[in-house]
């Protein structure tokens, strides 16, 4: 392993002793290259930059470290600069490039780089005159930062092997050898296999037929063959075939056909196969189709657990990493336990794969291969044949039944799918005449394609038209109703002279359909463009696929139509500067437990009507679906109307009695939110108070009662984003159902995983990816898995104003204006 131990990049100074362990290698023998030396001083620089607290004199022991970091803060660090970044191995491998090669230290010498509480120091800082940057070193850093992340992260690797390597084989941990083993992946298995093992003729396996041994070829070929694809690909001298059954436990996938006599193979029984699985560590198996990979899986821990004969289950599973869309429906499919009930039939992969299907296979490719995978009444006696086919069916019934309740009304939009629907419902019933165990299932299916297919008929005589996407109805018997891409808004769109033409088109028109109806008012429509005007006069030029524009507008934000050379001439409304008064005279009078009460009533509203499917399509992008994200846009929207409303109300007051009553409200407001499991409202609140338009009035706070300095303070702490908001992840793992969740923290979770990693990975879909967004996305599922119910004594009083107030907040929502007004409050002290 020398090669490994020796970094490749580093130049030796002076010679070493040839009986040093290298255990004991002492990095300050190595001058640094050039590139390390030059990578250090950008994240030092940059850290010193951005985060200067990182870097101090620290006591540990009655004893003070001079200008070093902490291992764990480095990490934390490094994740939260780089998306490429997104495993804290990963970022402890980068640290231990800079640690071999002298440009970082730990303190005493003793220590690799490990993710604890330990002291490291960057080796300008052994100085005790180190330099701070410059400006224009910073500036320097800053651009090439993301070069350096990108150079670190390919080096990274073989640094962490080295570190894991040096250690003695009893200090290293599983993930040690997790990484270890995987370098191990391509040594062949035939070279662990027992003498032992017998050499058989076989003549044909078929397809569906349980899958009891693993196979390798000594000679001659075979051809592999897929019900419905004919011949997939051929296996000959050294290729393996069986393993898919024996990892998945499930029937064969295919049938082997010999393509030629006495051939011979290597036969491996179950137990020997799982005994090679365990002595070689084979985390991944592959499965081939005309020499290329279409599925890969990788093993898990699959945790103790009991069956209903009281045997326990295997310690391990594999699970799908990557693979082609079709295979890994068919995998899916093969595994489904049909002996389970309906809403226990699939593990929670499954339905990641239902959920997330649209980004890599969407309804007019998984309709068609469903149908594929339906096969039809098999012909003959063969009691296996027959069996097989119906076991086919029923596992196709029920992936449809739950693709089906998840889309829900969703699938009126889609032309495809409703075909789809009615043709397998069809298919079905026919079939229950010939096979009467598939007549269990055909109620099901028959009440949820009539559920689907007859709302539509209603829905063409009549489409339902908002007056405003911010609707806000008192009608109490009224129940809101999710908005849906062919609902119709009727909408002002402004001109550069502040008139507006009002337009009337589907909730999830693109822009150039608006700017065609914008046309058809106006006369005219060559070389328009539709502007996105904040408050602020941010301005913004849409782009002519965008779709669903309307409910992506700031809180005051509106939507201009200008020719493109008049651009720079728009400005924005005066109404979209906010209200130059406050509401605290109404405001005051209300209980604070009746605000958060019709907030969270409010709230919820808004959360229930958001499809679990709009998060998928705000993460890759509404455009590459042209769906609708309107429900999700208006309750991220609501977000950001609460914490202006905080900010809008202080900032209007001038009393400094007035604002401190405000703080306290606020403060009380927050509580109940909590206390109602509101945690979308009652960080909306937190977050206004922390904004610094109002944390700069140190007037006002210097008034505010130590009880509620207290309580807001314990507020504070569960924003802390520090580990990834922990505070606020470890609090919300506590909590029941029903919850509203604090969105922006789950949409941001669902990009960076977006954002950090490839849908595809050599022409395979990533479904590691798809499992991780999935796995948020059942975030929302969970909080909505048990009804609200509102407070019955609060909702029996007549809170009719109350419920109009917290429905209609006026707010300001240019932070400059804010900050204007806060300063006049109270001016900067000399």
């Amino acid at each position: 392993m020398s090669g490994l131990l020796t970094p490749p990049y580093g130049v030796m100074e002076t010679g070493s002793n040839n009986d040093s362990k290298y255990e004991k290698l002492d990095i300050r023998w190595w001058v640094p290259s050039e590139k390390i030396l030059r990578a250090g001083k950008i994240l030092r620089n940059t850290i010193l930059s951005r985060a200067p607290h990182m870097i101090r004199d620290r006591k540990y022991h009655l004893k003070t470290y001079r200008q070093c970091c902490v291992g764990t803060e480095l990490v934390d660090w490094m994740m939260q600069q780089s998306p490429c970044v997104h495993l804290r191995t990963q970022a402890v491998g980068m640290w231990q490039v800079l640690l071999e090669e002298g440009v970082l230290n730990h303190v005493d010498q003793e220590h690799h780089f490990q993710d604890k509480y330990l002291f490291y120091r960057f080796l300008d800082d052994e100085r005790e005159d180190a330099p701070l940057p410059t400006e224009e070193e910073k500036k320097e850093c800053d651009e090439e930062l993301q070069d350096t992340m990108l150079l670190l992260s390919q080096i990274g690797p073989d640094a962490h092997m080295r570190m894991i390597l040096r250690k003695p084989p009893g200090q290293r941990t599983v993930d040690d050898l997790e990484f270890i083993y995987e370098e191990l992946l391509h040594i062949k298995a035939l070279s662990h296999l027992s003498t032992t093992v017998s050499s058989i003729f076989i003549s044909v396996f078929n397809q569906g037929e349980e899958g009891t041994s693993w196979y390798i070829i000594l000679k001659g070929s075979v051809n592999v063959v897929i019900y419905g694809k004919g011949v997939v690909c051929t296996l000959h001298e050294g290729d393996d075939f069986g393993k898919l059954a024996l990892v998945n436990d499930a029937p064969r996938a295919a049938s082997i056909v010999l393509r030629e006599d006495n051939c011979h193979f290597l036969r491996v029984d179950k137990e020997d196969f799982n005994r090679i699985l365990r002595d070689v560590e084979a985390n991944t198996v592959r499965l081939k189709e005309h020499d290329q990979d279409v599925l890969v899986l990788e093993k898990i821990p699959a945790g103790n657990r009991i069956s209903n004969q009281g045997n326990s289950q295997p310690q391990h599973k594999y699970i799908v990493m990557s693979g082609t869309p079709e295979k890994i429906l068919e995998h899916f499919l093969e595994t489904m336990r049909l002996e389970a009930t309906l809403s226990e039939a699939t593990d929670s992969v499954l339905n990641d794969f239902i959920m997330m299907h649209c980004v890599f296979m969407p309804n007019s490719q998984l309709c068609p291969a469903l149908m594929a995978q339906y096969p039809f009444p098999s012909q003959g006696t063969e009691q296996e044949k027959m069996d097989y086919a119906l076991n086919n069916k029923r596992r196709v019934i029920r992936l449809v039944l739950q693709w089906a309740a998840l889309y829900g009304d969703l699938l009126q939009e889609d032309e495809a799918a409703m075909a789809f629907l009615e043709e397998f419902y069809v298919s079905v019933s026919d079939d229950t005449r010939m096979i009467a165990a598939l007549k269990e299932q055909l109620p099901e299916l028959e009440k949820i394609v009539k559920q689907i297919s007859e709302e539509p008929k209603a829905s063409q005589k009549k489409h339902k038209v908002l007056l405003q996407l911010f609707n806000t109805s008192d009608d109490r018997a009224q129940k809101r109703q999710p908005i849906r891409g062919s609902d119709e808004v009727l909408f002002k769109v402004y001109c550069i002279d502040q008139t507006y033409t009002t337009i009337r088109v589907p909730v999830s028109s693109s822009v150039k359909e608006v700017i065609s109806a914008v046309a058809d008012k106006l006369g005219s429509g060559e070389g328009l463009i539709i502007v996105k005007m904040s408050s602020g006069g941010e301005k913004v030029v849409l782009k002519p696929h965008d779709v669903s524009v309307f409910t992506t507008l700031s809180v005051n934000g509106r939507l201009f139509a200008c020719p493109r050379d008049q651009f720079d001439s728009l400005a924005p409304l005066p109404e979209q500067e906010g209200p130059s008064t406050g509401t605290v005279g109404t405001f005051e009078l209300m209980s604070s437990k009746d605000l958060a009460h019709q907030m969270t009533v409010y709230d919820w509203e808004l959360f229930n009507c958001v499809h679990e499917l709009e998060l998928i399509y705000h993460t890759f992008g509404r455009h590459n679906f042209k769906k609708t994200t309107a429900n999700l846009d208006l309750f991220l929207r609501r977000f950001n109307e609460i914490q202006f409303w905080v900010v809008t109300e202080i900032c209007l007051c001038s009393q400094l009695s007035k604002r401190v009553q405000l703080l306290k409200k606020y403060i009380k407001i927050a509580a109940h939110c909590k206390e109602y499991k509101n945690l979308n409202s009652f960080f909306a609140i937190i977050m206004g108070l922390s904004n610094v338009a109002v944390s700069r009035l140190s007037l006002t706070w210097e008034k505010l009662p130590s009880k509620f300095k207290k309580i807001y303070a314990e507020f504070e702490s569960l924003m802390d984003p520090s580990r990834n908001h922990r505070a606020y992840r470890l609090t919300v793992a506590k909590l029941d159902p029903p919850i509203i969740p604090f969105m922006p923290l789950l949409i941001k979770d669902m990009t960076f995983t977006h954002e950090g990693n490839k849908t595809f990975t050599d022409n395979l879909v990533n479904f590691e990816k798809m499992r991780m967004i999935a796995n948020t996305v059942r975030t929302v599922k969970f909080c909505r898995s048990q009804s609200f119910n509102p407070d019955a004594a609060l909702t029996n009083k007549n809170h009719q104003d109350v419920r109009s107030y917290v429905r209609q907040l006026n707010v300001i929502d240019n932070q400059r204006t804010l900050s204007q007004m806060s300063h006049r409050l109270e001016p900067r002290r000399a």
